[in-house]
């Protein structure tokens, strides 16, 4: 029964992974069923019996996405564990790493930035488990900025809580613009730019 358990999660995993692979290929919905069975040598039907549908294999990537972000992000915690400016963006730069050297992570990046068809269905089908993603990085950001208000290096009068947004949509949209070779300038350099932008604007005077 324990060697059934773990076939049963192998071939989970491959098809997901095929998934993974036609998608950043030719996007979601050019992608089918027959073709991320026919990579792995498996039936369609195979793929149904773990799968009911495509929005099924995207909500599993997402939250598989989701439990390597954070496992990863505690990494970076644990080696920087001191609320600052710098790390906030030094935290950014390690996820950048972390694109350039997972070819994984990259794929999943690039096709939920770039190749992912969003209707309404789809994005109710998953938005719970795209937000559980989201909010990791949220929170991570919002502690951040209010520890640093509190310690009277941000103004009280700055809104932490649309900084953090500004912040996330800056980097998204940074992100869309190395994957899709819009970006005229080197990445890291854009980000640690754009978010010492925005801290400069909201630091106490005197704040390095």
């Amino acid at each position: 029964m324990r060697r059934t358990k773990e076939d049963a999660e192998q071939t989970r995993l491959s098809i997901l992974a095929s998934a993974m692979d036609i998608f950043y290929e030719k996007g979601y919905s050019k992608t089918t069923f027959d073709e991320i069975a026919k990579r792995i040598n498996l039936t369609k039907g195979a793929v149904y019996w773990y799968f009911r549908n495509k929005p099924d294999i995207v909500a599993a990537l997402i939250n598989d996405f989701a439990d390597r972000y954070i496992n990863l992000l505690h990494v970076f915690l644990e080696q920087n564990p001191t609320p600052s400016f710098e790390r906030i963006i030094k935290m950014q730069l390690f996820i950048n790493k972390k694109i350039r050297e997972d070819t994984l992570f990259y794929k999943f990046l690039f096709f939920i930035t770039c190749q992912m068809e969003w209707s309404e269905a789809i994005i109710h089908k998953i938005q719970p488990s795209i937000e559980q993603t989201k909010q990791v990085t949220r929170r991570l950001f919002l502690d951040a900025l209010e520890a640093l208000q509190q310690q009277k290096q941000i103004r009280d009068d700055v809104d932490i809580a649309m900084i953090c947004e500004i912040l996330m949509t800056l980097y998204g949209g940074l992100l869309e613009a190395e994957f899709t070779h819009r970006l005229t300038h080197d990445f890291d350099t854009a980000v640690t730019t754009g978010f010492n932008l925005i801290f400069n604007s909201i630091k106490t005077e005197g704040t390095k």
